[in-house]
């Protein structure tokens, strides 16, 4: 995996040194996902969740300012009736207190908005989320190996690579029902000698609902990213309203303002269904956000499926310009083939 991003990677910085070749007529959205900001260094927790220092998030919200009109979600309705321009959307999810702490410091300075997807039940339980359990035990076993497991299958070296360990308990848990995570998390820590994480290592992880108010009240956005971030599209269509529903409610409760705006967690096209739009629509909600690359043309815009790019620690620099330059190419999902990214960029060329 690593060695294929490099590879993407240095593709991008390719790209960007040949950009003035690239016709720039490409109209629509291009939205960047942020999780948190700093230095992931010693922490237990989730590494790839901190997308980038605060002095890259630095340069590259510079950059987006110079190169494109960076919108509030307010108004994207009316600039995808007008159809035309290139537009830029900061996103963070999940509601970590370095999104508060570090990033709005920096959109104060440039002047721009954000929108904040928080799971307000991380706000309000302060407790530590899924992933960065998983990390958490991973890093504080004492064990060589966690052995085969009908949940993981065979057995998992936590001595050679802890990061690619982690990944593939990661995907494990993505692809279980939304009502077997706790058993999964239960037989993780047994075999890992650590148990589960407890609730004081996480003290200070997440911002407070007054945190949030300032922002908003500072020019950023705030959405529903749901209660307890699950997958919701693995949830049936009752436990999805109660997911949204709470979320909303919360949002109503200490903002004194609806859920406008939300993003599905995990973001996949397998992310959120028919159900998932329904509910979404029920309670309000205007603009829904995906996380699997690529940007929204103006002209086959629908409002809950915008999508999103991944900024993640490898993305900084030349790779981060290109994928905002060419963001039907360097910024489609992973795994699509290079002949539908072409087709879609060709056709944000050629027309809107």
């Amino acid at each position: 995996m690593r060695g294929a991003l490099s590879r993407a990677v240095s593709a991008a910085r390719l790209v960007e040194r040949l950009r003035f070749l690239a016709p720039r007529r490409w109209h629509g959205l291009v939205a960047f996902t942020y999780h948190r900001i700093g230095d992931p260094a010693g922490s237990p927790f989730d590494h790839e969740l901190w997308s980038a220092s605060a002095e890259e998030l630095d340069r590259q919200v510079a950059f987006l300012r110079q190169e494109f009109d960076v919108v509030h979600p307010k108004d994207l309705p009316a600039l995808q009736r007008r159809g035309r321009g290139r537009h830029a959307l900061i996103t963070f999810d999940d509601g970590y207190r370095d999104n508060y702490e570090v990033a709005f410091p920096v959109f104060r300075r440039h002047g721009v908005p954000a929108v904040f997807f928080v799971t307000t039940g991380f706000l309000d339980g302060r407790g530590v989320a899924w992933w960065d359990e998983i990390a958490w035990v991973v890093r504080r076993s004492t064990r060589g190996t966690l052995g085969p497991s009908p949940w993981w299958g065979g057995a998992v070296a936590l001595d050679v690579n802890l990061e690619q360990a982690i990944h593939g308990l990661l995907r494990v848990y993505k692809a279980l029902p939304s009502t077997r995570g706790d058993e999964f998390l239960n037989e993780l820590g047994e075999a890992a000698g650590t148990g589960r994480c407890p609730q004081e290592e996480t003290s200070g992880t997440w911002m407070t609902w007054d945190m949030v108010r300032e922002m908003r009240d500072g020019g950023m956005a705030i959405g529903g990213h749901t209660a307890t971030h699950p997958k919701l599209s693995r949830m049936d269509p009752a436990g999805q309203g109660a997911e949204i529903e709470r979320c909303g409610r919360r949002i109503q409760e200490e903002l004194g303002e609806p859920m406008r705006w939300f993003a599905y967690p995990i973001g996949g096209l397998d992310a959120f269904d028919a159900h998932t739009r329904r509910h979404l629509a029920a309670a309000g909600v205007e603009l829904a956000f995906t996380y699997y690359g690529g940007y929204r043309r103006f002209a086959d815009w629908d409002p809950f499926d915008v999508r999103r790019i991944a900024v993640e620690p490898d993305v900084s620099g030349d790779a981060f310009r290109s994928r905002a330059r060419w963001p039907g190419l360097l910024g489609a999902p992973r795994g699509q083939g290079l002949a539908p990214r072409v087709r879609d960029t060709m056709r944000g060329w050629l027309g809107s």
